[in-house]
């Protein structure tokens, strides 16, 4: 990645920040590790509003950024940015643990089990009462539950306390656009997504190695997309389950 492009998307970013009225754009960057590019996206969870969308007050699935840019509208708001937040069923229903403004609409599933999620370790992003946040193990999560405002189990761990999940392979063969969500000590919340298909030690040594992220948490690689209107994102596709996003003032 270019320095060029690089102050151009940082330039961007601070005129987003600017332009929200308060400063609670997330801030989303490029950025390049080991040849792969990705896209990255900070937030800092004591200033922005972080939350997590499912459905419509009726139960109707959301599935799309538009649809929660609709939802928030009405009372002046939109999304700062935005990324698919978990695995879901076919009726796009959460597979694990998901709270959503304190209501849990989802169990946690502690067993092991096919596919990605099954992977254990997995482990739960959490958006605490007190305004931060946290990625939780899940079989911490279950000894020890946190207060969360909003929270999505997906899997498998990427980071756990420093180290990649012991099944990743330095030598994997298998690649997909992944995106993921890690938090670093001093509480600022990265969510990142690959440019190109990557494997899960390359996704996992982002985190580690260049965000800093001492635990970090898999959202998806079949379906993984990001709304991010200061650098131009606003990825499109079949309708997605649970949403992850910022909630800005709405500029007109």
């Amino acid at each position: 990645m270019g320095m060029t492009r690089l102050k151009i998307l940082a330039l961007a970013g601070l005129l987003a920040c600017g332009l929200s009225g308060a400063g609670q754009a997330a801030e989303c960057f490029s950025q390049t590790h080991q040849a792969n590019d990705y896209t990255v996206c900070k937030v800092d969870p004591a200033q922005e509003e972080l939350r997590l969308f499912r459905a419509q007050p009726d139960g109707q699935v959301l599935g799309s950024f538009n649809r929660v840019n609709d939802l928030l509208a009405p009372d002046g708001h939109a999304l700062g940015f935005a990324m698919n937040a978990g695995m879901y069923h076919r009726d796009r229903a959460p597979v694990g643990l998901y709270i959503e403004d304190g209501q849990e609409q989802a169990r946690i599933v502690s067993r092991a089990g096919p596919g990605n999620f099954g992977l254990l370790p997995n482990g739960v992003f959490c958006v605490t009462d007190s305004g931060g946040a946290q990625v939780i193990e899940t079989l911490a999560y279950v000894a020890d539950p946190p207060a969360c405002r909003h929270a999505t189990q997906s899997g498998p761990m990427l980071v756990i306390d420093g180290a990649l999940h012991p099944r990743f392979l330095k030598d994997g063969t298998s690649r997909y656009i992944r995106n993921g969500v890690g938090v670093r000590a001093d509480g600022q919340v990265f969510f990142a997504i690959s440019d190109q298909p990557v494997t899960f030690y390359e996704f996992g040594g982002l985190f580690r190695d260049v965000l800093n992220t001492p635990n970090a948490l898999y959202f998806d690689g079949n379906v993984s997309r990001l709304y991010a209107p200061q650098v131009g994102r606003d990825d499109a596709g079949f309708p997605m389950g649970p949403i992850i996003g910022t909630v800005t003032p709405q500029t007109r």
